[in-house]
């Protein structure tokens, strides 16, 4: 029995990097996401979603969104719970890293510029 529990818990190790890995949104909703740029620093993100469109669930490290147009998106957390944001054209704000599910419930285009820093807490 102790050696089936270790050989789980050595697969869970071995997997856990790849399961974090396929959790980029670039990886999982290319569809939406691209790199415009990106350094040692910082990945910038173009991301872009037409009415009703929504991703998978995903993470990004700490970023800085600046929207380049007037939207409202519902984004759910893997606990289940939503939120409604709207955002104005030219907004921005500063984004804690975290996972969620974007789902574009406006009758506009979310278009966006996602700066994710890869310092400390946003290492990838």
């Amino acid at each position: 029995m102790k050696r089936i529990i270790l050989s789980v818990v050595a697969l869970v190790g071995l997997l856990a990097p790849a399961v974090l890995r396929a959790q980029d949104p670039v990886k999982v909703d290319a569809k939406h996401y691209k790199v415009v740029f990106e350094n040692d620093e910082v990945r910038v993100l173009r991301i872009h979603y037409a009415p009703g469109e929504k991703s998978v669930m995903h993470a990004h490290p700490d970023a800085v969104a600046v929207f380049l147009g007037d939207s409202t998106t519902t984004m759910t957390t893997p606990d289940g719970k939503s939120q409604v944001m709207m955002s104005k054209a030219q907004d921005a704000m500063f984004t804690p890293a975290g996972q969620h599910l974007p789902d574009n419930t406006g009758k506009t285009p979310v278009d966006l510029i996602l700066v994710e820093l890869k310092g400390k807490s946003g290492a990838k």
